[in-house]
């Protein structure tokens, strides 16, 4: 039982002696990339490596001024090597020596070599934190025709990261010792493009939403909350959706040229901002052909506006329809109105040819698409159309309903703006129904 304590203590005795000779034996030195400011210690610095932990991913590496020693992350030093190279490496960093950088907007991508279609490895928040490594020989960044100011830098983020960013979004800026920025550089940092945030925050939709709401005249055919353009800043994916265009893409940042127009990285997509409330969005096909569109934002709910305009075009339907929805006239026959939007139509002989087709048949379908412009409303209810079984042309007729019965009017030679009637047109042929 002695001996076997004994040779515990011995092993143990000897494991520590190794320890200690490990610690006290410099392996090599290494130039620190990053800062360690609780240290006093700064990029460039070179420090003495006594022992590299891979299973711990780090460094025990000597402090300044003594025999104290600290860990540090595999990636914050170089590999270790004799005192003359490591101060012949430190001068590769020299230039950007205690340079760092701000990102400027989310999504700005680090690749593997300097070049803006070369492999992402890294990307970057905005107002993450950078060092900047030293500079590099890359391809020339275009927007449009023109090169985009900046250069190609190797970069290092705060996971250990390295790869080639280009320089334009990025805010560059030196600490001291205890990791502060110098000078008077921290007000410049702090700005950011209002802009281009405000932007990036907002969902678009085509402008002429905004003439359709204002006039309360809403298209079901033409809006649609799908339709639109999402900058892609809150849900990673660029979306631009148009009647006969449905195009995304993943969301890469957005670099702002200086015509102060917000080209979006590795997408044929670039925002021209009018104002607060209005974009110009130009979407670059493949055949190199440009198309601009108008977008504006919107308060209101799309969905909502749409489902209200439905129920608007079916109550005016029911109201035809009320009372049996029957009416009868000595010229022009039998109409009657039935719920679900169908009507059976007889005794039109006076209306062939000249409005309604021979063999036209007796049934079809009534429906509100159109509207009414305000002078008209004093005179009339509203416009409906009219499409038989067996007949392909649709007609319209303005309509009032009376107590008597139903007046309408026949649309064919009206005035259309759009798709709202503004004058009913010269000598309109009348009919009226009574109700029965």
């Amino acid at each position: 039982m002695k001996f076997r304590i004994y040779r515990l203590s011995v092993i143990a005795f000897l494991a520590a002696m190794f320890f200690l000779s490990s610690c006290s034996n410099i392996t090599g030195y290494s130039v620190l990339l990053w800062g360690i400011p609780e240290h006093r210690l700064q990029d460039g610095d070179i420090v003495p490596v006594y022992i590299k932990s891979n299973i711990s991913q780090v460094y025990v590496i000597g402090l300044p001024g003594g025999s104290k020693k600290a860990e540090v992350a595999l990636w914050k030093i170089t590999e270790p090597q004799s005192k003359r190279k490591a101060s012949k490496t430190a001068q590769k960093y020299a230039e950007f020596k205690h340079q760092y950088a701000h990102v400027k907007l989310d999504g700005l991508p680090i690749r593997n070599e300097p070049v803006n279609t070369a492999k992402q490895v890294y990307r970057l928040r905005k107002n993450e934190t950078v060092k900047l490594l030293y500079k590099g020989k890359g391809q020339t960044v275009m927007v449009g025709n023109v090169p985009l100011e900046g250069d190609w830098l190797r970069v290092l983020t705060q996971d250990g990261t390295s790869g080639w960013c280009f320089s334009y979004n990025l805010q560059q800026y030196e600490t001291d010792a205890f990791g502060n920025i110098t000078g008077g550089q921290i007000q410049e940092i702090q700005e950011e493009d209002t802009v281009l945030k405000d932007m990036l925050s907002k969902r678009w939709y085509p402008d002429y939403y905004t003439a359709m709401i204002r006039s309360q005249n809403i298209d079901i055919e033409k809006m649609n909350s799908s339709y639109g353009f999402d900058t892609g800043a809150g849900s990673g994916t660029v979306t631009l959706n148009m009647p006969g265009i449905s195009e995304s893409w993943q969301y890469n940042g957005v670099t702002k040229t200086p015509e102060d127009v917000y080209q979006y990285n590795d997408i044929p997509i670039e925002i021209t901002v009018r104002n607060e409330n209005f974009i110009v969005v130009r979407y670059t096909d493949e055949s190199g052909k440009p198309q601009d569109f108008n977008m504006v934002t919107v308060e209101e709910n799309i969905d909502e506006l749409v489902s209200a305009e439905i129920k608007r075009r079916s109550d005016e339907i029911e109201r035809l329809c009320a009372n049996g929805g029957r009416f009868r006239s000595s010229n022009y026959g039998h109409l009657t109105f039935n719920e679900g939007g169908s009507f059976t139509w007889r005794g039109y002989n006076l209306l062939v040819p000249s409005l309604i087709v021979r063999n036209a048949g007796n049934e079809g379908i009534v429906s509100v698409k159109y509207f009414i412009s305000n002078p008209l409303k004093a005179s009339y209810d509203g416009i409906l159309t009219f499409k038989f079984d067996r007949m392909n042309k649709e007609l319209n007729f303005l309509y009032k309903l009376e107590e008597n019965g139903i007046r309408l009017t026949d649309a064919g030679g009206a005035v259309f703006k759009g798709l709202s009637v503004q004058n009913p047109g010269a000598s309109p042929l009348v009919l009226f129904f009574a109700g029965q």
